[in-house]
């Protein structure tokens, strides 16, 4: 026989087990592959609308490469965050004078892919090719992008390593990734 105690301790298990399925889906804090679409915007304004890549604009504005994300043509930025430029200590500071410019500019264009290059058109490259896909920058280095976990890395030279955080922005002539760390060639 069973008792109302029974009964109502059953209801609540079978109640209960749809609710703890859903709950089981739930991932926790799992970094996002995000990009936010704004085509209004021209490259050189959607990084301005990311109050993270001031130190970003200053160095673009101090190359003179600034001029070139307002033109039609269509470029990625690998957009190093300001913290990123801050682990750089005195050297991203020496970086945005004026006897500094090729050398910001060289940094800067190891920065730039041809193209409009999303998060998720990376990730899907990577998942298509079985493993990490190698592109070109517009300095003519190569940049091998892969996938650990749910994380996007980006090396360069087998030195330099960022990973992608942060919303990426795709405006109308190209996309803004934000990473976390400046890449710098090999040394020597």
């Amino acid at each position: 026989m069973i008792g109302k105690g029974n009964i109502r301790c059953r209801f609540v298990a079978i109640v209960s087990l749809p609710l703890l399925a859903a709950c089981g889906d739930v991932e926790p804090d799992q970094p996002e592959i995000a990009t936010t679409e704004d085509g209004s915007l021209t490259l050189a304004a959607a990084l301005g609308t990311n109050d993270d890549l001031g130190r970003l604009q200053q160095a673009l504005a101090q190359s003179e490469l600034s001029g070139v994300f307002d033109g039609p043509a269509s470029y990625t930025v690998l957009a190093p965050t300001d913290m990123a430029f801050e682990d750089l200590r005195t050297d991203g500071t020496a970086l945005l004078e004026e006897d500094q410019r090729p050398i910001l500019v060289a940094i800067l264009r190891d920065h730039l892919l041809p193209g409009h290059v999303t998060p998720e058109g990376i990730e899907e490259a990577i998942r298509t090719q079985g493993g990490p896909v190698t592109m070109t920058t517009l300095g003519e280095t190569d940049v091998v992008f892969a996938k650990s976990g749910d994380t996007i890395t980006v090396e360069m030279g087998g030195a330099a390593r960022a990973t992608l955080s942060g919303t990426a922005i795709a405006a109308d002539n190209g996309v803004v990734i934000p990473i976390d760390s400046v890449l710098l060639p090999p040394k020597g």
